[in-house]
């Protein structure tokens, strides 16, 4: 049966939560490509094919873990770190089972819901081109975008939605989307979208859904509001962990730099003049382009990303910091959380993170994939005692260090260097003429502009072409 809103005080349909009886927990190996094919987990040939054509054969832990209960009908517990391959880990599994079917209009047969507007992009980003492999449409349904445009897409069909929480419930209660066929449902970063305070959208969501339907839930930890969502949504899950739940990656190194408020700047800009790319974290919109601006001035090419920029804005400040133009990207917490490129050698907290979960998540910026990174806290001398305290909380050891400008330990650790001092111009690309609204999009390329661009947990060449420049389209992102 159909269920449709004519309004957002439509009642919704009555079911009683699925219950957990038992959850089946399975350790998987540390964080290194496993020997395992892609092939040997009996995916259709043309996904195999796609993968093998973008060089990608070997799965990393998540997905060698994930893939046999999740291609077998389980619900499925996976937790790991940023940049282990999840996006492919659950979505290889969804293309898999909606191969050989056809979605009818309105009705979406598979969802992913993420917590923000770019995560949804890069994760179609990975999967579109596995999806047109399989002769299926996959599109993406998040705020800040045309939402007719949408609502079009959904009417001629959608095989795989990606969607934020927020847009999918405006979709369903205007009646553009309906649930009922959606037996497949992956939600990724279920932490994050809990302290974001999205649970009880994600919880409307699912109640729209079959409740027989197959559950995929990823996350950095499985407590609290999460161990909730478990406990009514999936049933006899099994477990798989690749990661401890604190910062423990080997391959990313803490330190914690003690500054005087005079010295600060000065210290910040030489460490955006190092070689690499680099995030910035600060805690307001306002600090964010202060900062930016006085980078930009010293002769530091600088982006800044906060939630206060349009959508088009912002994709077009991440896919020159992808691309390298803007090697240092300044950022709030909320907009790092849809922060998924590879190659970030530096995170550094200008001011503090809030918590250790920030932290954690600021931390997970770099080191992604298995490769190295370094994380730097710059503290004050008020500060020193609660980011001690935060540290210890993120399970983090680290070394602490009193720096000022130009010193010898500041470069060796950061690379930090004298800026060259002449003023560099904001970056702005001048707007692409608009293209038909349908033309292209049954080709491969997702409701946003997004190609075949990459996939998920794998590096990948890079071929030089260049994102949708009507900002619409995302950067190419290979990590989640």
């Amino acid at each position: 049966m159909s269920i449709t809103f004519e309004s957002s005080k439509s009642a919704r349909p009555s079911r009683k939560p699925r219950r957990t009886t038992h959850i089946e927990r399975v350790e998987a190996a540390p964080f290194v490509p496993t020997a395992k094919s892609f092939a040997e987990f009996g995916l259709p040939d043309s996904l195999v094919r796609a993968l093998g054509d973008a060089g990608i054969a070997a799965p990393f832990p998540i997905q060698a873990a994930t893939l046999p209960d999740a291609l077998a009908g389980r619900d499925v517990l996976g937790r790991a770190q940023t940049g282990s391959g999840k996006t492919l880990a659950f979505g290889l599994a969804l293309l898999a089972r909606l191969g050989g079917g056809k979605a009818r209009s309105k009705r979406p047969r598979a969802l992913v819901l993420v917590p923000t507007r770019e995560l949804a992009m890069q994760v179609a980003d990975s999967l579109t081109p596995l999806a047109k492999a399989m002769g299926l449409w996959c599109r993406t349904a998040v705020g800040g975008m045309a939402f007719t445009r949408q609502a079009d897409a959904l009417h001629r069909g959608v095989d795989l939605l990606i969607a934020t929480p927020g847009r999918l419930s405006d979709h369903t209660r205007q009646g553009t989307c309906v649930l009922s066929d959606v037996n497949f449902v992956a939600l990724d970063e279920a932490d994050q979208m809990a302290d974001m305070g999205f649970l009880p959208q994600v919880r409307e969501i699912l109640d729209l859904t079959p409740p027989g339907g197959q559950r995929l839930l990823f996350s950095a930890t499985l407590d609290g509001d999460v161990k909730k969502l478990v406990d009514a949504y999936l049933t006899d899950p099994v477990e798989h962990s690749v990661a401890p739940v604190t910062a423990s990656v080997e391959t990313m190194d803490h330190y914690v730099f003690q500054v005087s408020h005079q010295e600060k700047q000065n210290i910040v800009t030489e460490i955006g003049a190092r070689e690499g790319r680099t995030i910035m974290f600060v805690r307001t919109k306002h600090h964010v382009d202060r900062l930016a601006e006085r980078l930009r001035a010293s002769g530091v090419a600088a982006g800044a990303l906060h939630g206060g920029k349009t959508q088009g804005q912002r994709n077009r400040v991440l896919a020159d910091f992808k691309e390298g133009h803007t090697p240092v990207l300044v950022a709030t917490d909320v907009a790092a959380r849809g922060i998924h490129v590879d190659d970030v050698s530096l995170v550094l907290h200008v001011d503090p993170a809030a918590d250790h979960k920030d932290y954690l998540h600021r931390a997970g910026r770099t080191a992604r994939a298995g490769a190295s990174g370094v994380v730097v806290t710059l503290v004050t001398h008020d500060q020193r005692r609660t980011v001690r305290r935060m540290t210890e909380r993120a399970g983090v050891r680290a070394e602490s260090t009193v720096v000022r400008p130009g010193d010898a330990e500041l470069a060796r650790i950061t690379g930090a260097r004298e800026p060259s001092g002449e003023p560099v111009a904001e970056r702005r690309r001048e707007p692409h003429p608009r293209r038909g609204a349908r033309g292209g999009e049954r080709h491969g390329a997702d409701r946003h502009g997004s190609r075949s661009r990459g996939f998920s947990g794998h590096r990948q060449p890079r071929d030089g072409s260049r994102p949708n420049r009507s900002g619409r389209g995302p950067a190419r992102y290979q990590g989640k």
